[in-house]
């Protein structure tokens, strides 16, 4: 007599998969409504993001040169790093299976992390075209993460801004 196997969970096709992921990656970025306000949409391979920048005149700071504004490239590599770091809670959960990944399917999502600091260096100018970001999640513990971010434009190897944060993990994560 043969012993009887459950049956094997059913595996969804990776498209539906992805475009699950992608989905909660839209309604995450949802939750920074300044990141609507300044044009900031996310880009995702796997788990890595890019960020970018959409031009639009009123991000010109400078109209002489024209460059971007200081404060909205700030901002754009700030917003990074916080969804960059919200991104990988999100996707433990989802990954992780069962109801974790039903409550983000259903936009409950961890809260954001809360900036302690950010320091900017700003290396050169940004001229009046889209800008592209990436944050590098140096530490992520139980309360405190550290993240490096660069923004460049034509050629990533060019940085026109870097950053690091400090950020405050939140307690329910």
């Amino acid at each position: 007599m043969s012993a009887v196997r459950p049956p094997r969970p059913r595996r969804e096709p990776a498209h539906v998969v992805e475009a699950r992921r992608d989905a909660a990656l839209e309604a995450l970025v949802a939750t920074v409504p300044f990141a609507g306000v300044l044009g900031i949409h996310f880009d995702r391979l796997g788990d890595e993001l890019t960020a970018r920048l959409a031009f639009d005149e009123k991000l010109i700071g400078n109209p002489v040169l024209p460059a971007l504004h200081g404060g909205a490239t700030g901002a754009f590599l700030e917003i990074t790093a916080q969804i960059g770091l919200a991104w990988t809670l999100v996707w433990a959960r989802m990954e992780q299976g069962g109801e974790p990944a039903a409550a983000i399917g259903r936009g409950e999502f961890p809260p954001l992390p809360k900036t302690i600091d950010f320091t900017l260096d700003y290396l050169r100018s940004a001229g009046p075209r889209d800008a592209y970001a990436r944050a590098e999640i140096r530490r992520a513990g139980r309360r405190y993460a550290s993240v490096a971010v660069e923004a460049w434009q034509e050629e990533r190897a060019r940085p026109f801004l870097s950053a690091v944060g400090h950020f405050l993990m939140p307690s329910e994560a």
